[in-house]
């Protein structure tokens, strides 16, 4: 039975409505799957960038966690030098002190007279030369003649006589303004040299004595292992 233009108008209107509604609902459902989607990628893009933004921030904080550990060593370093140079300096000027007073030595005619018979001896001794060259200060030349019969005699006692010597006073060549006293021996080609000064003295014995010195000063070290 054939519909009526109104019957079909209405048919057509009812398929319109069910397309509609259908297309809304597809419509409806891609969006909330977009939305869904839109969120979990969202999501992951934030934690992504939470994620480097932590490490970031950690490696900052472990880079600061450095600088502070090397400034506080470089800081504890040098004040660790410091106190090195302040004891450094402080014995340097013990040195100094006791080479003015020992300068003074030499004011003590009789003193120096006997201290220059021992070290022009121990002198002989280091060398043992047939021919030695003796030099002194200018200002010393008399004492030193004087003490010079006495040393080779020590040395002649000792050696029990065994060795021949002849010592002959350099009058040409003296030592400098700056040495506070003592002598220097030379053998005859004067390649051979003996300094015993009482410059050179006082820094021999107090290289000996800088660890014992160090102690007394400054306390034992327990970290130092040796001594010397």
């Amino acid at each position: 039975m054939a519909l009526s233009d109104s019957e079909v108008a209405r048919q057509i209107k009812h398929m319109m409505a069910f397309i509609e509604q259908e297309a809304n609902e597809k419509a409806e459902e891609i969006d909330a799957k977009a939305e869904e989607e839109f969120n979990i990628e969202k999501g992951r893009l934030v934690q992504q960038q939470r994620v480097k933004i932590m490490e970031h921030y950690e490696r900052r904080e472990k880079q600061v966690e450095l600088q502070k550990k090397i400034q506080s060593s470089n800081l504890l370093n040098q004040a660790r030098l410091r106190v090195l140079k302040a004891r450094e300096d402080h014995i340097k000027a013990m040195l100094e002190d006791a080479r003015v007073r020992l300068s003074k030595v030499a004011s003590d005619k009789a003193r120096y007279r006997e201290l220059l018979v021992g070290l022009i001896a121990q002198g002989l001794y280091q060398l043992l030369e047939p021919v030695v060259i003796l030099r002194c200060r200018e200002q010393d030349v008399d004492l030193v003649k004087e003490a010079l019969g006495p040393a080779i005699e020590s040395y002649k006692k000792a050696t029990k006589g065994t060795k021949e010597i002849k010592v002959t006073l350099d009058t040409e060549h003296y030592l400098g303004s700056d040495v506070s006293g003592g002598v220097e021996l030379l053998n005859r080609s004067e390649k051979v040299k003996v300094t015993n000064t009482v410059d050179s003295r006082l820094d021999l014995i107090f290289g000996q004595m800088l660890p014992e010195l160090r102690d007394i000063l400054f306390g034992r070290n327990p970290n130092r292992r040796f001594t010397d």
